[in-house]
Parts: C-alpha cells; structure tokens; sequence
C-alpha cells in the first residue's frame, strides 16, 4: 500500500442527532372504543417523561385496529387495553392474540374494564398473559402514571435482559468465525461488524450509526487495516493522517497507557499479541454506550485478545514457511542459473495474476507458497546438462523434461494442501494448453488453474532474465511471443488477464532485482 499523504477528513456526529436518540419516545397504545378515554389519556401523559424519554400515544378503537398497531411497531411498550369493545372478550383476545400469534412477549399488557362483572379479575389474570388488570374506576390520573411507569420500567428491564441474551448470543456464534484461520485484514473487518452487531439493537439502528475502525503495527508504524461507517474511506492511512481529534486521542491514549478504555460514545480496545504486536480496535456510536454494552463489549473483548494471538501466531508460521520455500526454490535455481530472486518474482507474479482472475484469497495465498517449488524436481538433473551453455541434444532434452516427474515425486507424499498444490504445479507447469506439452500432454482445463499461471509466469520472467544460455529478451519481444502462443501455449483468458496487470508486473520485476 503505498502512502497517502492527504489527511483525512471525517464529518463530525453532531450533538442533535444523539439528543434525538435520547429522546426516543416510549410507545404508549390505548385500545378502546370510549373516543373520550383516549383524550383523558393524552392530557395525563402530555408533560410525562420517564429516563429523559416522553411517551407517544398510539390509538386503536377496536380489537382490530389494536393488532394492526401491535402488527406495525413492534416496540410498543405499554398497552392499556379496554376488555369489552365490539365484543364482551374483544380486548382478551386482543391480548391472547399478542403473546400467541404474534409473539410478543415483550410488551406490558395492562387490562381496563368499565364492567368487571364480565371479567373478573381473578379469571383473567390467570387464564391470559396478562401484566395488570385495572377498573377504570379506579384509574385516577396519578394512579394511571404511576401503573404506566411501573410498566414501562417492567418492560426496559426485560428489553435490557434480551438485549444482553442476544448479544450474548451473538458473541457465542462469532466466535468460530472469529478463530478461524484467516488474514489480518479479514479478521479485523470481522471484528468491527461483530462488535457493531453485538451492541446494535433490535431494529439495526444502532448498527447503521456505528463507525470504527481496525489498526495494527507495521513497520513501526499504526496503519487502518479495516475501518466501516464515517471512517470507511481509512483503509490504508496512518493513523497520523487521521483528522478526527477524538478518534487520534483515543487511540494514542489507549498506546500511552496499554490499555482498553471507553468513553460516553466509543470504545477504544488495545490488544498486545504475545509476539508484542500491538493492535487497536476504535468503535463509536452515535447514542451513549449502556451499561449492558459496555459489558458486551468486555466479553467479547476477551475473544478479540486470544484471537489475535491466533492470526499473528498463523501469520508468523505462513511468513517463516514462506521464506522457508522461497529459499528452498532459489536454492535449486541458483544451482541451475545465476538468478537469486526469479521463484519469489514468479510467486507474486502469480498471486497478484491469481487475485486478478477473482481467485479466493486464501487460495491465491496456497498459491503464493507454492510456486516457488515448482522447478524443485531440477535438483535431480545431471550438472552437465544444467550447465551446458549450448543447445541440448534429444537426449539431454528428455532427461531435462523429467524434472517435472520428480519434482512431482518429491512432494506428492505430503497431506498438507500447500505441499499438494505445489506438488500439482511441479508435474504440470510444462503442460501446453493445446496439449501439446509434457509430461502427459493435458490440455485445457485438465492442467489445474495453478499450474497455468505458473506456467505463464515463468515464461515472462525466464524470457526477461539472463541465463546461461542466453539474454534477456526486450518487454515488446515478450510480448509478442506470449500474444503468438496465446491459446497455444498459455490459457488464453489468463494471458489476456496478464495483459491487463502489465502495471502490478513491472512493479514487482523492479522490486526484486537479480543480484547479479
């Protein structure tokens, strides 16, 4: 990634929009056919706040109407429900209906009759799901507050223990996802969606206002390896070309310190691998982080930590087996050329290929490791023959072409898909598309995917360096004779994908250079 030098200029979360979400009504339905019952209530509730949160009133005339609004806002918190409307039992059905039909369990169902003979209270408190039963009689304007208020607290203690279920839930289901093998990269920008997802509320509204972002350590220096919401255009920067003072605040105090801290609105997690990586999580939201979250977050926290022990352990180990075959394959080639650094141009020639061609990364990445092995089955060739600077006879051409087989030999043993792939493009590599090629004369699809580009990988670069034998060929020349054995020779989409990248190629031929 090279560096960008503008900084970043992110549009600030203003202070209206957090006072509108703190002001979030509480919903308030009224169910019954008495117009005026309806109006008394509105006066009553008018000025009512309860947590800094005002009540909206929703009316419903009848049982039907009543559904229909349970139907379109699920976040109803309190229902005063009329027993006889349209019918002696509309407003119990009304009630066995939401907790039965519509699965609403949340809800606080408060039962108001002007006729209590029709239904009593004992037979209805136990025969529906009912939360209070109330005469109307009896339902002063204090008395229906402080009903109202124990409801609605009723009902923001058991929306609270849902919300930590799910949350819960959530963190339980991440966590495969969480430890499975994967790039730092990948595994960051999962981390910021299920840390937005673990917190968010049930209609997702929460998840739409969050924004963070993922840093880690590179070359000394704290880059974005993922980033969402109003850090999304991040990826990439240095954290230093960030303009959010906040967010830079944060994040060099959480460095500063060594330490996971939050503030009203953001979270800001360190996490130190024990390699001594260091890594930041920053996620802000544009409500208050609750109490409840904020322990959600420390749970899933203790995940985060383990996990990224994981990626940088699996990073290590891909990074020293890497360099491990890399030295492998020049090894061999040395012994055959003076070039020191053709199988590590001919690996990143056939990833940056591979990722072109929409290859999966964790696949392109297999790739990646093996195609340095693919010249290893030369270990076996006669010095003679590989040190020959004129043109080899029949026989010497034979013996040459087996390299491909024991190539094959020396690494078909292995179970590990690395050693298989790189087993695969070893035997294969000389195949032709057209068939024509050794040592079993595939064609087509039958030469596997890896192998193909390989194939033609190689051929650029041997074709542009200096052998024994010969010089290096011009760029148009090269060209030319891949375009001439395009469909021959080479896989005809891969060369015209090749074709395309030239840029990325010619970057990665300037940055490893033969020592020669």
């Amino acid at each position: 990634m090279t560096d960008k030098k503008d900084e970043l200029i992110f549009a600030a979360e203003t202070k209206h929009e957090d006072q509108t979400q703190n002001a979030k009504p509480w919903k308030l339905l009224v169910v019954d056919d008495d117009d005026f019952v309806h109006k008394v209530t509105r006066l009553v509730f008018a000025e009512y706040r309860f947590e800094e949160r005002p009540v909206e009133i929703l009316s419903a005339h009848s049982a039907e109407e009543g559904k229909e609004m349970l139907s379109r806002h699920p976040d109803i918190a309190v229902v005063l429900l009329d027993v006889v409307m349209e019918t002696q039992t509309a407003g119990l059905e009304v009630a066995a209906w939401t907790r039965d039909i519509l699965k609403n369990t949340m809800v606080r169902i408060i039962m108001r009759t002007g006729q209590p003979g029709e239904a009593p209270e004992q037979d209805v408190i136990f025969k529906y799901d009912i939360n209070d039963y109330k005469e109307k009689s009896e339902l002063t304007s204090q008395k229906l507050v402080t009903t109202v208020t124990a409801a609605i607290r009723s009902y923001r203690d058991i929306r609270t223990i849902e919300h930590n279920r799910r949350g819960l839930a959530r963190i339980v289901k991440s966590t495969p996802t969480l430890f499975k093998t994967q790039s730092m990269n990948e595994f960051a920008s999962g981390v910021l969606t299920q840390l937005s997802s673990t917190i968010s509320e049930e209609d997702n509204s929460l998840m739409v206002r969050a924004s963070g972002l993922a840093a880690c350590k590179n070359h000394g220096k704290l880059q974005v390896v993922a980033s969402t919401g109003r850090f999304n255009n991040g990826l990439g920067y240095g954290i230093e070309q960030i303009k959010d003072v906040e967010a830079v605040e944060c994040i060099n105090k959480a460095l500063k310190e060594k330490s996971s801290f939050f503030t009203g609105n953001s979270f800001t997690g360190y996490f130190r691998t024990t390699s001594g990586s260091e890594n930041i999580i920053h996620l802000t939201v544009a409500p208050p982080l609750k109490k409840q979250d904020r322990e959600l977050i420390d749970i899933f926290s203790t995940n985060i930590a383990v996990a990224f022990d994981n990626i940088d352990a699996n990073e290590e180990m891909t990074e020293t087996q890497r360099e491990l075959l890399l030295t492998i394959g020049e090894a061999v080639e040395m012994r055959s050329t003076s070039l020191t650094s053709h199988v590590r141009r001919v690996s990143e020639y056939a990833y940056v290929l591979a990722r072109h061609i929409g290859m999966e990364a964790n696949r392109a990445e297999i790739l990646r490791l093996a195609a340095p092995m693919h010249d290893i089955g030369k270990i076996g060739s006669p010095e003679h023959i590989i040190y020959k600077d004129d043109t080899l006879d029949p026989e010497e051409v034979e013996s040459i072409k087996s390299h491909t087989e024991i190539g094959y030999e020396i690494l078909k043993g292995s179970n590990r898909t690395i050693l298989r792939t790189a087993a695969s493009i070893a035997r294969e590599h000389h195949e032709h598309w057209d068939g024509s090629g050794y040592p079993n004369g595939l064609k087509n699809d039958e030469i596997s995917l890896e192998a193909r580009i390989v194939a033609l990988v190689d051929v650029f670069d041997v074709l542009g360096s200096k052998r024994i034998h010969k010089g290096p060929w011009s760029d148009e020349d090269i060209m030319a004779y891949i375009e001439e054995y395009k469909g021959v020779r080479f896989d005809p989409h891969l060369v015209d994908a090749f074709m395309d990248n030239l840029e990325d190629i010619y970057s990665i031929r300037e940055q490893y250079p033969d020592n020669i």
